[in-house]
Order: C-alpha cells, then structure tokens, then sequence
C-alpha cells in the first residue's frame, strides 16, 4: 500500500492524491505540515530531508518532490495511461510544464496566495499584493494563449500536465477578491478540469 504523507490543503499534495485518483490506485493518507506538523520531526525528516511535503512511500520505497512522485506513479502503476506517454516529444513537452509550474508560475503565485488567503486583511501590503497580481495575470495570460485551439495542455488528451497546472488553476479561480481579466481559452479547459472525480474529490474545496 502507498502512504503519502502531507495535508490535503497543500496544492503540492493535491496533485498526487488526484494522479493516484487517475490511475485508480490506493493509498492511505497521512496529515503533516503546518498545523499538523511531523515534518519537522526526526522519523519524518529521515524520509525526507528537505522537511517538505508530500513524501511518498511505497515499501521499502521513498520519494519527495511532487512532481518527481507523479512521474513515478504513472511509470511504476500506469504504463497503459495516457497521463505520461512514452513518446519523446509528448513526454518532454509535458515535463515542459512541470518544470515551468515550479521555476516559474509557483514562485510568482505564491505570494498572491499568501497574502489573499493566509494573511490577515489588515496586515497586506496592498501595494506588493496589486504587483505580484499583475504578474501572475502575466502568466495566465501566456496559458490562456497556449490553450487556443487545444482540448487540453497537450492536445486532445489529459495528461499529468493538466494535473500539474490544473491545481494551480484552482488557486487562480477560487482566490476571492482578485480581479481576473477575461481568459476565455483558460476558462473553457478549466470547466473541463472541474468535471474530473479526482479534481472534485481532492482539489475543488475552499482555499486554506
């Protein structure tokens, strides 16, 4: 049985517990990070050094960075899926947005997410917050351009790059009090996301 430790507001987190709903593969669960803490703690840090989460472990198997356990998950449990294809090309272009969500779209949405949803109102710094707001509209901006025409990220077919980017969406979408411009190819593959049982079970709740 796999156990993936983390909580499951975390968008790292959420990630993998929808690939795992994808592949229709068990797990069981174990709540770390902020106020659940343990991933700070000595057996917890031995499995994952980094003190982050999630970690995966299957067996005798261990496994942190989220993007690294999707890959893994779909190449040991779903060769048959068409969530990471073997072709070189479709492969490294979907690796392309999975590198692209952590060197660059996490680092620029985190501060929005932090400021509108962790941050108490009175403590914002209102000027900081309306910059870092602008350039993440920039990169939404860029994937709404990207998906004109497209059914998904990669073509016509759901792929980990559409998990990977899809949780972030969420933040996008379901941020309150954040004036979003018109994206329309963006909304369009978004409403598509929505209807997937895994984004339902695992990702469409209220940020925290």
């Amino acid at each position: 049985m796999i156990t993936i430790w983390g909580r499951t507001n975390s968008v790292n987190v959420q990630k993998v517990l929808w690939c795992c709903d994808e592949l229709v593969l068990p797990f069981d669960r174990i709540d770390a990070g902020l106020q659940f803490g343990r991933n700070n703690e000595p057996d917890y840090l031995a499995m994952n050094p980094t003190g982050k989460i999630p970690t995966l472990v299957d067996d005798d198997f261990v496994l942190w960075e989220s993007n690294s356990i999707l890959r893994y998950l779909v190449m040991q449990y779903g060769e048959s899926s068409l969530l990471y294809p073997a072709d070189p090309k479709l492969r490294a272009s979907i690796d392309r947005w999975l590198d692209w969500s952590l060197s660059t779209l996490q680092p620029v949405e985190r501060p929005v997410f932090w400021s509108l949803v962790r941050t108490p109102e009175a403590e914002r710094d209102t000027a900081k917050l309306a910059a870092d707001v602008q350039a993440v509209t920039v990169l939404w901006r860029l994937l709404d351009t990207h998906l004109q025409g497209r059914f998904f990220l990669e073509g016509d077919k759901f792929t980990l790059a559409d998990i990977v980017i899809g949780a972030y969406a969420k933040r996008w979408f379901g941020l309150d009090g954040l004036q979003r411009p018109p994206l329309p190819s963006l909304e369009r593959w978004y409403s598509r996301l929505t209807t997937r049982t895994g984004f339902k079970k695992y990702v469409d709740f209220p940020l925290t």
